[in-house]
């Protein structure tokens, strides 16, 4: 008899799978991996051999330089990708652009690791595919009922009002470099907003690798060429170290804003002083991760990192057994 453990088993360095003779997402440098998405807490450099989409290669290389790994494999979504005996196969994760759940398969028993995802539509990256599965190994970052994010054209519709409700200001918003930016500034192409964004140089290679990739941004400046004055009236985006930062300084009277889950505890955001919160997530809220298991209805759920018990909890009450690995490692490295 065939036990989900014996396909993947939690190790220090991460998710293993014996018969494949790799990682997913590992913590530490390994002879194989496969990395879900490109955020630094998912991939890291120093890997033997790495596979993953295009463009979490791209963002790698990127991040690290081309040298990342020793050596590197693309596979496009829905190819099976032989490993030894095993079949992976990386289907959309909609978490950022190039994300991927990894789809593990070896004599008849179908395993899905989500890495990080989101159900909601993001003009950035493909939507979630869910893959039916006897073994469905889930995040939980917002694991708890009290997550339940709002929609994020109505987040960026309170942006631009309070851009029109005071002009004389500017408006800084902290979102992070990978994904949350490049979201922000596409939810506000599509809400109208064609005046030039202006981006903090963290931004800009990625920026431009986005746009490499078919995700068009629209026109974008520097936050470094305009007189003071000139901002006024202006949206900048930023990494949200800058918020608190002297870097913010340059601007006129700006109005600090957020876009992170996190935002819907009020406490985070007055410890950061954060005037205008925008609940804005690339991980599924309580909603997401409840629905998403009752869709697929695993023969069993793991969870990862984030909030397990109360996750947990919940699929045993729907009579899906579940198990919290507890894995060490992954955290939300801003991009929440």
């Amino acid at each position: 008899m065939i036990r989900p453990q014996d396909l993947l088993c939690p190790k220090p360095e991460g998710l293993y799978c014996a018969p494949g003779d790799f990682y997913i997402d590992p913590v530490r440098p390994v002879a194989r991996a496969v990395i879900t998405h490109g955020h630094a807490d998912h991939a890291r450099a120093g890997h033997g051999a790495v596979l993953a989409t295009r463009e979490t290669l791209d963002i790698m290389g990127e991040r690290y330089g081309l040298g990342f790994a020793q050596a590197a494999q693309a596979a496009a979504y829905g190819e099976a990708v032989p490993r030894d005996a095993v079949e992976v196969t990386l289907v959309p994760a909609g978490h950022v652009l190039g994300s991927a759940q990894a789809v593990v398969r070896w004599k008849g028993l179908t395993m899905v690791v989500s890495g990080d995802y989101k159900r909601r539509r993001d003009p950035t990256c493909p939507p979630f595919e869910p893959v039916p599965c006897d073994v469905f190994i889930s995040e939980a970052t917002f694991g708890l009922p009290v997550f339940r994010h709002p929609d994020d054209r109505e987040e960026v519709a309170r942006l631009l009002r309070s851009v029109a409700q005071f002009p004389e200001r500017s408006h800084l918003v902290g979102a992070y470099a990978l994904g949350k930016a490049q979201r922000i500034i596409r939810l506000l192409r599509e809400a109208g907003w064609d005046r030039p964004i202006y981006v903090h140089g963290a931004l800009e290679r990625l920026n431009a690798l986005y746009e490499k990739h078919g995700i068009d941004l629209g026109p974008l400046a520097p936050a470094t060429t305009t007189k003071k004055a000139d901002f006024a009236g202006q949206i900048i985006v930023a990494p949200p170290s800058t918020l608190q930062d002297r870097w913010s300084r340059r601007f006129p009277d700006p109005v600090a804003a957020f876009a992170s889950g996190w935002m819907q505890i009020r406490a985070r955001a007055r410890q950061r002083a954060v005037e205008l919160p925008l609940v804005i997530s690339d991980h599924a809220d309580w909603d997401e991760l409840t629905a998403t298991v009752d869709e697929l209805r695993p023969g069993e759920l793991w969870i990862t990192h984030g909030r397990e018990e109360a996750l947990a909890r919940w699929a045993s009450l729907h009579d899906i057994p579940a198990r919290a690995l507890a894995l060490v490692g992954y955290e939300d490295e801003g991009d929440d």
